[in-house]
């Protein structure tokens, strides 16, 4: 089974980098053709499998969205317009206009592209810094002293001891407020509310503030 593996793997490889070379290639040849002669007709095709990668990319990390799914399928369009345009449907000896217009107006159409994808809004918003006001809150609260009548023997052995209540974090209202954006965004990418570890990480806070936090958000 391990051998099949490594060979279903290996076959997979190989076929990858055939199908990329050959569209490559195309669009070395399509550019070409338009009039962009030397490093110019090799940096079309390396701009359009860059700008596909990072649509892929932007997919796989953070899941679907508009952006990247329209960014991925014009770079797939422009890959697959190249295979098509170079197997002898146009005459490339004579490119028409629309042609010589697209591959003219690509760099700047890919540069676009990239930057949205690199910059994207959906971030997480760095923590904002604690103010004087939100240290005091987080202090501990001085233990009360207990001022109820002692109780006798006979009270003490028929009441089982209280068992202390948890204390509760203070959390400061800022980082609520922080908190409170963070969970709106999560529920309109994926429509759930957010669970306590991922409010964790995205807050950067420990497990028992978190779920301080959770409290306050529900």
């Amino acid at each position: 089974m391990g051998a099949r593996h490594g060979l279903r793997v290996d076959a997979v490889l190989v076929q990858a980098v055939i199908a990329g070379a050959l569209s490559f290639a195309h669009l070395h040849d399509l550019a070409a053709a338009a009039g962009q002669d030397g490093w110019k007709a090799w940096a079309y095709p390396v701009s359009v499998d860059l700008l596909l990668v990072a649509a892929w990319r932007r997919l796989r990390s953070e899941g679907p969205s508009r952006l990247a799914w329209c960014w991925f399928l014009v770079a797939l369009f422009a890959s697959l317009g190249a295979n098509i345009a170079t197997a002898g449907f146009l005459d490339l000896a004579d490119p028409p206009a629309p042609l010589r217009l697209g591959i003219a107006g690509w760099p700047a159409l890919a540069f676009l592209g990239g930057t949205l994808l690199a910059h994207s809004p959906g971030e997480a918003e760095p923590e904002p810094p604690a103010t004087a006001a939100d240290t005091e809150d987080v202090r501990p609260t001085p233990p009360v002293p207990d001022t109820a009548p002692a109780s006798s023997p006979a009270q003490e052995a028929s009441t089982p001891p209280a068992l202390p209540s948890p204390a509760v974090p203070s959390v400061p209202a800022a980082l609520v407020d922080h908190a409170r954006k963070v969970a709106d965004e999560y529920r309109t990418r994926t429509g759930s509310p957010i669970d306590t570890d991922t409010l964790r990480s995205r807050l950067g806070v420990p497990t028992h503030l978190a779920d301080a936090i959770a409290a306050h958000l529900s």
